[in-house]
């Protein structure tokens, strides 16, 4: 087994939220690298704006820094705030979710949706989606109209999730679906079952892209040397 760890960076404050990427993950400890998801705790208590992703920056780019064991990074905020400062900061991976959500989705179906969780969410991920050139397999993006902590309560967040899932299915043509939002990692089975569809949950598809590259000794800045 490994005795570098790759590091999950969670930046907004909730440790709920990095409970949940913990256990989302946690079947792919088995490739013998062993994870850690850390908590932000200068972040704010949830990110649902430009503005808040923006103001993690810098305390993420700390985090990281003092990780001396890692081996690779996961920044576990739809939006990847940092994502290449990081990479500019580092020789290791480093992968955002919502730019490994889409590559995953991708490979399972010709039209992505996307489950956001605010209106004003969207805008932010068309912008990342138009700096990627997919928008052209961009079936729709809906929002649930609720917020990070409501996606504590199964009952709430569970009934929009299907809702919407269904929606960007039958409405917007979506053969797959992206869970926008890294605290909604408890819902994926559940999810698939009720709307027949694949669906990504983008940490999973980031440590899962990660854990390739620590593998094959890959990064942005070429082959890593010890």
């Amino acid at each position: 087994m490994s005795t570098k760890s790759l590091i999950i960076i969670n930046p907004n404050a909730s440790q709920t939220v990095t409970d949940g990427i913990a256990q989302a993950v946690a079947p792919l400890e088995a490739f013998g690298i062993p994870i850690r998801c850390l908590t932000l705790t200068e972040g704010p208590p949830a990110i649902e704006s430009q503005k808040h992703a923006d103001l993690t920056i810098a305390p993420m780019l700390r985090l990281a820094a003092a990780q001396k064991d890692a081996a690779g990074f996961v920044i576990a905020c739809f939006g990847d705030p940092g994502l290449h400062a990081l990479r500019d900061q580092t020789h290791l991976p480093v992968l955002g979710i919502q730019e490994s959500a889409v590559m995953t989705a991708l490979t399972l179906g010709q039209r992505f949706g996307v489950i956001a969780i605010l209106p004003n969410s969207i805008p932010r991920h068309l912008r990342a989606f138009g700096a990627m050139g997919v928008l052209d397999r961009l079936a729709g993006d809906r929002a649930l109209g609720l917020g990070v902590a409501d996606l504590a309560d199964p009952d709430k967040s569970l009934r929009a999730m299907i809702a919407t899932g269904t929606r960007l299915r039958d409405k917007d043509g979506a053969n797959v679906l992206i869970m926008g939002c890294a605290g909604m990692a408890h819902y994926r089975e559940i999810l698939e079952s009720e709307t027949g569809l694949p669906v990504v949950e983008p940490c999973q598809a980031a440590a899962a892209m990660a854990l390739g590259q620590i593998a094959l000794n890959q990064s942005h800045k070429g082959a890593r040397h010890a």
